[in-house]
């Protein structure tokens, strides 16, 4: 019984693994939309410092005065951060391969990006090396898992051999 609810497992674990390098490419291109719509926002606000005689941080640093003015600031400055951080995941995901990308489960950490991705992803057949890799993977992953429960939940019902 254990070892068809294994293979069970195993299965599953390939099917849902081997949808992994088009999931982690569809959420790169989201991602780079992202960071293409920050950057945009960064250079439209740094262009109109540069206007006024300014720089980003002088900019910002003169954005007082009123509650609005200050919030601005925050959000730019929000803004600003969010934006290395999404274009530095970006960089790191795009030079990595599917299979490497498996490795980085932090660099997929923007929850917005990442839901928008599940939310239009529609599983397909993996036609691709790294499909067939990673389904090998979340086989034995599945396999192992389900295994070790069967062996841990069934342990208080085996029979003991005495010697």
């Amino acid at each position: 019984m254990w070892r068809i609810l294994a293979i069970l497992g195993g299965v599953s674990g390939a099917v849902g693994l081997s949808q992994f390098p088009e999931f982690s490419q569809q959420y790169l291109q989201r991602l780079a939309g992202k960071v293409d719509a920050l950057t945009q926002i960064a250079a439209d606000f740094d262009a109109t410092a540069a206007r006024n005689g300014l720089t980003r941080d002088v900019a910002l640093l003169q954005m007082t005065g009123t509650p609005l003015l200050v919030d601005q600031q925050s959000d730019q400055r929000m803004i600003f951060a969010r934006g290395a951080v999404l274009a530095d995941n970006l960089a790191t995901l795009r030079a990595a391969n599917p299979l490497a990308r498996l490795t980085m489960p932090q660099r997929f950490g923007d929850t917005e990006t990442l839901a928008a991705t599940y939310a239009d992803f529609r599983p397909a057949i993996p036609a691709t090396a790294d499909g067939a890799i990673t389904a090998g993977i979340g086989y034995v992953a599945g396999w192992s898992v389900i295994a070790v429960l069967w062996r841990v939940i069934s342990f208080p019902f085996r029979k003991r051999r005495y010697a």
